[in-house]
């Protein structure tokens, strides 16, 4: 499989290591496309180039997803794939400018350093090539699981935007205190501020753009138990432990 990645950071590079192929990388900086090829035994290729490949995979930040399945339509001879992480737009793009071509939308519900993990997948047009992708991916340890595009997009208001929002909330609204003021819950939380907080905000910040109302959902949230009376908010309590299948007969402390 002659494979073009565009994209070569660290989930192109994740995505180029994972599956086998003759490899190409091509960047909005060359010097990155270079270092990756040198990285993985594969070369470097223009940008803006007309080489064909077997297959290109979209490895851009998700607001250029749309812009990159057009700009690349033309030199996947067999199939296109993306990485991006939202799927309606770039299926949709592929959908228009690939008809006739294997289409696959893939996200990998980890950063690369954590791999393997799942992988969520859309396989709009299958053949052959997308499931060399597939049994790729699993070989190396992933657990590749089907949705759509709508379910996805959907999933991801909660399981990124919103989960992102509380985290980084959290982190805002803290104050600095000794450690030894420290709960099971709030160092757990002082954990997930420093995971978050380590990433790039470029991002976090497309997650925002592309599932942000995910986060309209945590304000909403956060303002209804701000505001509510004592009957209020062990109402609200019940709520999200009926959830959980939890009960509500621990103390705060012992949790």
């Amino acid at each position: 499989m002659k494979l073009l990645v565009v994209g070569a950071g660290a989930m192109g590079r994740w995505f180029g290591r994972t599956v086998d192929a003759d490899l190409a990388f091509a960047d909005a900086n060359p010097e990155a496309a270079v270092a990756a090829a040198d990285e993985l035994g594969g070369r470097a290729v223009p940008l803006d180039g007309d080489e064909q490949f077997d297959v290109v995979c979209l490895a851009v930040p998700m607001s250029l997803a749309a812009d990159a399945v057009e700009a690349n339509a033309h030199r996947a001879e067999n199939a296109m794939c993306d990485v991006t992480g939202s799927m309606a737009a770039p299926v949709s793009a592929m959908r228009e400018h690939l008809p006739d071509r294997e289409r696959l939308s893939l996200h990998p519900l980890f950063a690369p350093q954590n791999a393997p993990g799942n992988v969520a997948a859309v396989v709009d047009e299958a053949g052959p090539f997308s499931d060399d992708i597939v049994t790729d991916l699993a070989a190396a340890g992933n657990h590749v699981f089907e949705t759509t595009p709508d379910e996805h997009d959907t999933a991801m208001e909660t399981v990124q935007a919103a989960a992102h929002a509380a985290v980084l909330a959290f982190g805002l609204a803290a104050d600095d205190v000794r450690d030894e003021f420290a709960t099971p819950i709030s160092a757990a939380l002082d954990e997930l501020v420093s995971s978050v907080s380590g990433g790039t905000p470029r991002v976090y910040g497309d997650i925002q753009s592309a599932f942000g109302d995910g986060t309209d959902r945590v304000a909403d949230a956060a303002q209804e138990l701000a505001m509510a009376d004592p009957e209020e908010f062990a109402a609200l309590y019940r709520t999200v432990a009926r959830g959980r299948d939890e009960t509500d007969n621990h103390d705060p402390t012992e949790r």
